[in-house]
């Protein structure tokens, strides 16, 4: 650990946080946009975090056994851009200049993969705090595995008002407390403050009762924020402290600190300064009046201090001599060779619903994937996200590969976004379907991110059944489809179910899973998935039409096939399991893809759901374009017009048309 290093002198950091406050000022000014104030008054915080108290190498921002650090409050972002600039990561000052602009690598939120030392995507309130529960669940599961030698660090957060008034907070504490994650550190920055004025205007909770009732150990520090050696006096008590809860610091600060005109007033906050404003706030700190001021020797002093104190080189000799090396390379590199030997396959007529394939499926591949962990909310048993054998994690098995994460949607999501992004960690986590409207955030900043994150997301259409149309998702597989850069698979059967893991296991980034509740028969060899669509049923010779379904309607598509068999009209069947990688597929080989689907040919669409965006597959669609019924599942699909009829008809009503225009 990072403890009795030699400190930076009284005069550099001094320059330090006025520096960091004269970036805050200056990029938004240039910028004309930007978030100041907070950034202002948290200079001394982050100052010491990074110079006194965390685990951190800038050379190798991607160190396993770093310590993490989230700036849950993401529209301070320049705050961290400030720090990670100074500290000497792949930043430098035009970086800093180009604040929100096109192509630059300071975003107006702190992005993952796109600015080195940025840990998580954050900027939605309060999923930066969720997405460190899952940062320090994922150092203490390792601990436990490897020991403290390979896996040895804490979680640093950033929260203000704003992230504890989210909900998503309140699932995510909770969980924290009963997890007792004790290296899991808060700041709450209580400058309270919000756009619209005071926080008086909407909020009265009593936080330190709120996160002590979640089990959380909670110091209240007072006004200390100008104080370097108390902050870190006080980050180092919960750092070293043998209290296995997590530590909730309450830091009262001052919004636009130390400026004469904006401090403690909620303009602050999101307005950025006039050049006046600048120069009479640098006044008041004695420095320069010269935007961007940067003396070298203030930058190298702290450059050089961050590197001398921690050197990710100490760790790398550790694995090296470890007995266990081979063991954490399997789980950091993507499992054992020749994993995929390991998936199942189902035989031909066998009637399995895809989310009970799906656990068959991850329990076969446990052994040989030893990074995957696996949990639902509140319905383990109800969408197969299970690992068979395994324990629950929990303070008493915290190497435990079993999740229970509650009735939680919208914590689960951001906790497993932190725990893929830790690294070490494959996260699968299961509910149904309808409530992807409590988790799209995570969802969506997954697919932001590159978390790989396997969202299971069970009882997939009206076949449901007597639960009714607030639990029939009818739209939400269009609301996935139109997330960029997240894989999509709605698989067929129980042989897809096999492909679309081992599909997801091969992508970089999150994949959700579209599955049944109710039995499907095993119709296909699963080769669908490979370029997202393929043939399940060929025509003697070119085809008079072709039926493109998803899901539990290939199926019906099949059903409706032969009926159309014997009346004479060859129609192909084509399972198109996910749209984005048939879209991939056709962009790389677009013959390939027209032998599949080719746009000359009459074409019908079956999916019980929304027709929205279908139009780009099909000249008509069977779908379902109104909100579901409460029947049983088998009728309410039958009555909504799901079912081998309704396919039929389209299919001859679709010829009809076409051969009367060609007779015009």
């Amino acid at each position: 650990m990072a403890r009795n290093l030699p400190l930076l002198s009284s005069e550099i950091d001094q320059k330090a946080v006025a520096l960091i406050r004269g970036l805050a000022m200056d990029a938004p000014l240039a910028a004309k946009s930007g978030h100041q104030g907070t950034a202002m008054a948290l200079a001394p915080l982050g100052h010491v975090l990074y110079s006194r108290i965390m685990k951190h190498d800038p050379r190798r921002p991607d160190w396993p056994d770093r310590d993490r650090f989230v700036l849950s409050a993401g529209h301070a972002s320049i705050l961290q851009y400030a720090l990670l600039y100074l500290n000497g990561y792949d930043l430098d000052l035009d970086d800093i200049k180009a604040f929100r602009q096109w192509g630059s690598r300071t975003p107006g939120h702190p992005e993952r993969g796109h600015t080195a030392g940025v840990e998580v995507t954050t900027g939605p309130l309060g999923q930066g705090l969720a997405n460190a529960v899952g940062l320090a669940m994922a150092e203490r599961s390792l601990r436990a595995r490897f020991g403290s030698e390979l896996t040895d660090h804490h979680t640093y957060v950033i929260a203000g008002d704003g992230c504890l008034m989210e909900g998503v907070s309140h699932e995510a504490a909770s969980l924290a407390g009963h997890q007792r994650l004790g290296r899991l550190i808060v700041v709450f920055d209580d400058n309270r403050i919000t756009i619209d004025g005071g926080t008086n205007l909407t909020c009265s909770d009593d936080v330190v009762a709120r996160f002590s009732s979640y089990g959380w150990a909670v110091s209240e520090i007072g006004e200390v924020g100008e104080d370097l050696d108390a902050l870190e006096n006080a980050l180092t008590a919960a750092r070293d402290s043998d209290d296995d809860r997590p530590k909730l610091i309450v830091l009262r600060t001052r919004v636009g600190t130390p400026s004469p005109d904006w401090t403690d007033r909620h303009e602050a906050h999101g307005n950025p300064f006039t050049a006046e404003h600048v120069s009479r706030t640098k006044s008041i700190m004695g420095i320069p009046d010269e935007p961007f001021w940067s003396p070298p020797e203030v930058v190298d002093a702290v450059r050089n201090h961050a590197a001398s104190r921690v050197a990710a080189s100490d760790w790398n000799e550790r694995l090296d001599s470890s007995s266990r090396r081979a063991e954490w390379n399997s789980v950091w590199s993507g499992g054992a060779d020749g994993w995929s030997s390991n998936l199942p396959t189902f035989a031909q007529g066998e009637s399995i619903a895809t989310r009970v394939a799906v656990q068959k499926v991850i329990d076969a591949l446990a052994e040989s994937q030893p990074a995957l962990v696996a949990g639902a909310a509140d319905l383990t048993g109800n969408t197969g996200a299970k690992l068979s054998g395994q324990a629950a994690m929990s303070p008493h098995d915290p190497d435990g590969r079993q999740i229970y994460y509650g009735v939680r949607e919208h914590a689960m999501g951001s906790i497993m976004v932190g725990l893929a992004l830790h690294g070490g960690f494959v996260p699968i986590g299961g509910t149904f379907f309808v409530f992807f409207d409590y988790m799209k955030p995570p969802v969506r900043l997954a697919a932001l991110s590159g978390a790989k994150c396997i969202f299971v997301f069970s009882h997939d259409s009206v076949g449901v059944g007597e639960d009714g149309p607030t639990h029939q998702p009818i739209e939400h597989l269009a609301a996935l489809r139109a997330i960029p850069d997240l894989q999509v698979i709605r698989p067929a059967d129980a042989n897809e179910t096999s492909a679309a893991v081992r599909a997801a296991l091969e992508f970089d980034g999150p994949t959700a899973l579209v599955l049944s509740r109710q039995n499907l028969p095993v119709c296909t060899d699963g080769s669908a998935v490979d370029h997202g669509a393929g043939i399940v049923r060929p025509t003697t010779g070119d085809p008079d039409a072709v039926i493109v379904a998803t899901g539990s309607e290939v199926s019906v598509a099949l059903r409706a096939a032969e009926i159309l068999d014997q009346e004479g009209i060859g129609a192909r069947v084509v399972s198109l399991p996910s749209w984005d990688r048939y879209a991939t597929f056709a962009r790389r080989d677009p013959d390939g893809a027209a032998r599949i689907l080719p746009s000359a040919v009459p074409t019908v669409s079956v999916e019980a759901a929304s027709t929205f965006g279908w139009e780009r597959h099909a000249d008509v669609c069977v779908g379902i374009d109104r909100f579901g019924t409460s029947a049983p599942g088998g009728q309410a699909l039958e009555r909504l017009g799901i079912n081998p009829d309704a396919v039929v008809a389209a299919v001859r009503d679709l010829l009809n048309r076409r051969r009367s225009s060609a007779t015009m």
